[in-house]
């Protein structure tokens, strides 16, 4: 790992950007329906992987089947450097809702369904998305439909395995089942109850992959991040993503969009430099999990 450039870490057998694209927000409002501008989502992914992004994270059930047909769209034949990383275990019901979806028909015709959306013959990473509480981590077994998932990747379907919403307990749990690649969970500069989890990860040469780097400010909290980003030059959500990435090398960013110059914005991040005194203000913001 020491051989890789500074802003790669390796996920699936690659050396991937820590600067990746999240495929999320080009389905419509709610993560529901068509885009309004399908040509302008296509166009944010050729401008990604135009400014150097290789990882790319998706869902079928994201529309859903909405953000994988756009992808293949726009990007296939998919370069070779290129690890698209996508995640099953709940489905959407009619009314836009997030339902769980773990039995293992429901598990095999997710599979099935990115394979045929994205247009590829396996699949380079699929994160199993615990549903025991859809809104955050909670504990309980993961043992069944992780046991489904590995017995798909024995089969040649999926190459690598990674967990989404999980706590400790239950990374602890998948990685005596299978390799468990990458942790993808809720985490920010406001929201840090996975800060020794990371460490864990990074010790075990895993990545860990945050969403909603924004997410869940208070008023006060956004205004210490304004304050820092004014005196930096730079946008608010660029310096939230920097924090991450300085917060430690095993952190792989996904921050999506649907406009191209809003991505131009979110890839500049990862040549911003933040100064200590910016590095102890940002944090302040949340003190770490188990100082409160």
């Amino acid at each position: 790992m020491s051989q890789l450039p500074a802003d790669t870490y390796p996920l699936a057998g690659h050396p991937v950007r820590r600067l990746g694209y999240g495929a999320m927000q080009l389905a419509g409002p709610g993560v529901f329906g068509p885009p309004k501008d399908p040509a302008a989502a296509l166009a944010v992914l050729r401008a990604a992987l135009a400014g150097g992004v290789n990882h790319i994270d998706t869902s079928d059930f994201y529309g859903p089947h909405v953000t994988n047909r756009l992808i293949r769209e726009a990007l296939a034949p998919y370069p070779e450097d290129l690890v698209i990383v996508t995640k099953i275990g709940a489905r959407r019901g009619a009314d836009a809702s997030w339902l769980p979806a773990f039995a293992p028909e429901d598990l095999e015709a997710a599979v099935q369904d990115n394979l045929r959306n994205l247009g590829r013959e396996v699949l380079d990473v699929v994160n199993l998305r615990i549903m025991i509480d859809p809104y955050g981590p909670a504990e309980g077994s993961i043992a069944a439909p992780l046991a489904v998932l590995a017995g798909m990747q024995r089969r040649g379907l999926v190459r690598h395995i990674g967990l989404s919403n999980v706590t400790a307990a239950q990374v602890a749990e998948g990685r005596g089942i299978c390799e468990i690649v990458c942790v993808q969970n809720h985490y920010n500069l406001a929201h840090r109850a996975d800060d020794a989890l990371i460490d864990d990860l990074g010790r075990a040469g895993i990545a860990y992959v945050p969403f909603f780097p924004l997410g869940g400010f208070s008023p006060l909290q956004s205004t210490a991040l304004s304050e820092v980003a004014e005196r930096l030059g730079a946008t608010p959500m660029q310096v939230a993503l920097a924090w991450l990435l300085r917060r430690a090398p095993n952190i792989l960013l996904i921050p999506g969009t649907s406009s191209p110059a809003h991505l131009q914005e979110n890839l500049a991040a990862a040549a911003l430099e933040l100064p200590e005194e910016a590095m102890a203000a940002l944090d302040a913001i949340a003190a770490p999990a188990g100082t409160a």
